[in-house]
């Protein structure tokens, strides 16, 4: 597989992807918004498309999919208009993605669908593995749910479709880590809410690298967990932060008030998700980034 096909490109995640893909010798076909922003970065093994180009043609010569897309969960304040975005982005464009399959006379042969540690819903302190229920009463559960049952509508037409439930990315300069910095930057930081919550943590680095072991490992379909082996809960994790920053962890954010700031928005936070990547461990996929410790250090020093 040399030819790729992704969204979502240049985000959080998406750029440092792309970035690993070109440096490893693949051709891209990247869709974006606004092609014309990246137009001094198109070369003959990179090209830029927008949504509303002839993904049909894409298809034809793409042999995976990477599919990212999707609006922000940390940017702002829930409420309903923002719920539908972040619901509508994810399925409108993975239906989009499937019926280009549909009709492309040559089928890409993999699929790689994002989904998120948030199918699980808040679960405490179960250690929770691919074989795990979902929770279908909880926003960010349907909306994973939908958006890996769009996606698999793709095995219809002979393709593989994988699902990496993605944990919380941790790296300096997006994502949820970014936001937890600045209160210890200024010596005022701790752990959110009761601190008991688990977090379901991975390395951008090894992120990025779980999203691309499926394009060499071919019996992997379906769902995978996307996460450091070892979770931490919310107390570990600002003991660990301020360890590896030299500051205080002294101040605890109480639920409420991030509740008050970002709605159903702090859930990512809030919750207790404690995942296991299982089948990446099955198919002996190596973490650079086990231990929390060494994954702060390495994105902070």
């Amino acid at each position: 597989m040399k030819h790729i096909l992704i969204t979502g490109g240049t985000g959080f995640i998406g750029q440092e992807l792309r970035m690993l893909l070109l440096q490893q010798g693949y051709y891209l076909a990247v869709i974006t918004r606004d092609p014309k922003k990246y137009a001094d970065e198109t070369a003959k093994n990179q090209r830029f498309l927008s949504w509303e180009d002839d993904l049909v043609e894409a298809m034809n010569t793409a042999d995976a999919i990477i599919h990212l897309a999707g609006k922000g969960i940390f940017d702002q304040r829930w409420n309903e208009e923002v719920k539908k975005k972040i619901y509508n982005s994810r399925i409108d464009s993975t239906k989009k993605l499937v019926t280009a399959m549909e009709k492309a006379e040559n089928k890409p042969e993999l699929f790689i669908s994002a989904s998120a540690s948030g199918i699980y819903g808040n679960r405490g302190d179960t250690v929770l593995d691919e074989s795990s229920s979902s929770d279908e009463k909880d926003f960010l559960a349907k909306v994973c749910i939908d958006w890996e049952a769009e996606s698999q509508k793709a095995t219809a037409y002979g393709v593989r479709v994988v699902n990496p439930r993605i944990g919380i990315v941790l790296e300096k300069n997006g994502g949820a880590l970014e936001k937890m910095l600045t209160p210890f930057q200024f010596g005022v930081g701790g752990p959110v809410s009761d601190g008991k919550q688990y977090m379901s943590w991975i390395h951008r680095t090894d992120l990025c690298n779980a999203l691309l072991f499926p394009l060499t490992n071919d019996t992997m379909q379906g769902a995978y967990n996307v996460c450091a082996p070892n979770p931490s809960t919310m107390n570990d994790f600002a003991k660990t932060l301020a360890s590896v920053m030299n500051r205080p962890n002294l101040f605890r954010v109480p639920k409420i008030a991030l509740e008050l700031m970002y709605g159903e928005g702090a859930k990512p936070i809030t919750d207790s998700i404690r995942m296991q990547p299982k089948v990446l461990q099955v198919n002996d996929f190596k973490f650079r980034f086990e231990e929390l410790e060494e994954a702060l250090a390495d994105i902070l020093e």
